[in-house]
């Protein structure tokens, strides 16, 4: 079975944000172990003691929020550096789903609704994709939990039995799965991810995105897990 993990950076309802991203990462379910292993040791350097504590989560780190205030902005993007290159140097099934809306671009339509259905269909693409080489595999889509909850189990109800604008979703095992993200070193990665790349788009800053630029999902030269409402 394959994992993805999904979260979001940038607010859907703030004008002063002109981006909302929904990114995840897919994982062969033998890899979540390897990899959350690798950030538990990064969040050790923090605090040896208590390292399920450390939460590794974008925006508070980089503005050293919270937890993050002591330590010096050097090593608060170290640690986010760290975490993405361990994305970066895994197993090459590992990959990268997202998708980036500008929210003036769309509207009156819901960034969330619109990035969801791109990413779900996209990992069902996927996966669809290893069935064609004989490689069979289910998928599970594991969301952190937010105001958003509602919305996307019904909405994930609905691509499995009414479909969405590209078809059925056929190879999803259950509806979206949320997690505290305090709980899953996995989806603290999502949200370095989502964070890295609403970074890029919303501020041109690509120190952490040129880390994970080739792990989006792509076959045959095409990429097919970044998909840009701009």
């Amino acid at each position: 079975m394959h994992l993805l993990y999904c979260d979001e950076s940038g607010s859907a309802k703030d004008p002063n944000q002109r981006h909302f991203v929904l990114a995840g990462v897919s994982l062969f379910e033998r890899q979540v172990f390897w990899l959350a292993n690798e950030l538990d040791r990064i969040a050790e350097r923090f605090d040896p003691s208590h390292t399920c504590d450390v939460e590794l989560h974008g925006s508070p780190m980089m503005g050293g929020r919270h937890f993050w205030q002591p330590f010096s902005k050097q090593q608060r993007i170290d640690a986010v550096r760290d975490a993405l290159t361990v994305l970066a140097k895994s197993h090459p099934s590992n990959r990268i789903f997202a998708c980036v809306v500008n929210k003036a671009k769309v509207f009156p339509k819901d960034p969330v609704e619109i990035a969801f259905e791109q990413i779900a269909s996209r990992f069902d693409h996927y996966l669809g994709r290893l069935h064609k080489v004989n490689d069979p595999q289910r998928g599970l889509i594991i969301v952190d939990k937010s105001t958003y909850e509602v919305a996307l189990q019904g909405l994930a109800t609905n691509f499995r039995t009414l479909g969405h604008r590209w078809g059925v979703l056929r190879n999803l095992s259950e509806v979206p799965l949320f997690l505290d993200s305090r709980a899953s070193r996995i989806i603290q990665l999502a949200d370095l991810i989502a964070y890295a790349i609403f970074r890029y788009y919303e501020r041109g800053d690509e120190q952490f995105y040129s880390i994970i630029r080739n792990r989006f999902d792509s076959d045959e030269g095409i990429r097919h897990g970044l998909c840009m409402r701009l």
